[in-house]
């Protein structure tokens, strides 16, 4: 495949785009991130993996409020992430200020894909190494998305990205339900994060945010709550 992978824009004779296979396997070495849909709410759990002792824990932001009812996180190289999110903050807010609404998350969502897409596309730049997770509350119903580096976008109930995903996506097939409740849903994302991280787990180590159907309300949660949640 030598040479196939300079560009990429280049198919491959097997018709594969090798630079963004690469950025796929990016975002598989990044940390893990978790979003659920709970008949009350949906959920984002991501793990705030301290490289340093003495990093401050709240200073390392894995989950970002984009519009009052929407939220993201992102695993890969955050450095893309934070300016796709960017991006879709601004996003909102321009649809907000010409149509006097707020942006439903699905349309928020292909705006990014489309973005993610145009470096697959395009030589002299390459592919946004990351996946990001958007949860948003649209007229009362939660819904969650990823979208991947090559700009395409699924719908899921639950999911996880980054490091463990497959480990973690088994675990919610044998234990998610679709009528747990958004504390229902942190013990899950909790639980399936210990048994990733195992020895390396830490309450400190998680971020967390909700958004509920009927507030439609983005809400970051602390260590605290978690520890009162999880107990």
């Amino acid at each position: 495949m030598m040479g196939y992978d300079r560009t990429s824009t280049m198919f491959s004779p097997d018709g594969r785009l090798l630079q963004v296979e690469y950025a796929k396997k990016a975002v598989k070495q990044g940390t893990a991130a978790i979003g659920m849909v709970c008949k009350d709410g949906v959920i984002l759990v991501a793990d705030r993996r301290l490289i340093d002792k003495n990093i401050v824990p709240e200073s390392v932001e894995k989950i970002y409020q984009v519009d009052d009812h929407v939220g993201a996180t992102a695993t890969g190289y955050l450095m893309d992430g934070r300016i796709l999110i960017e991006r879709a903050q601004l996003i909102a807010q321009q649809h907000r200020v010409t149509y006097d609404n707020v942006i439903d998350t699905r349309s928020l969502v292909k705006e990014i894909c489309n973005v993610k897409q145009a470096f697959t596309q395009y030589g002299g730049a390459r592919p946004f190494g990351i996946s990001i997770l958007f949860v948003g509350v649209d007229d009362g119903i939660p819904a969650l998305f990823e979208t991947e580096p090559t700009g395409m976008f699924f719908q899921y109930k639950a999911t996880a990205i980054g490091e463990g995903d497959t480990e973690i996506k088994k675990i919610f097939e044998k234990e998610y339900r679709e009528n747990m409740s958004v504390e229902d849903g942190f013990r899950l994302a909790v639980k399936a994060l210990k048994k990733v991280l195992e020895k390396d787990f830490d309450i400190k180590r998680v971020d967390g945010a909700y958004i509920k159907s009927g507030e439609e309300k983005f809400v970051k949660i602390d260590t605290n709550y978690l520890k009162r949640v999880v107990r």
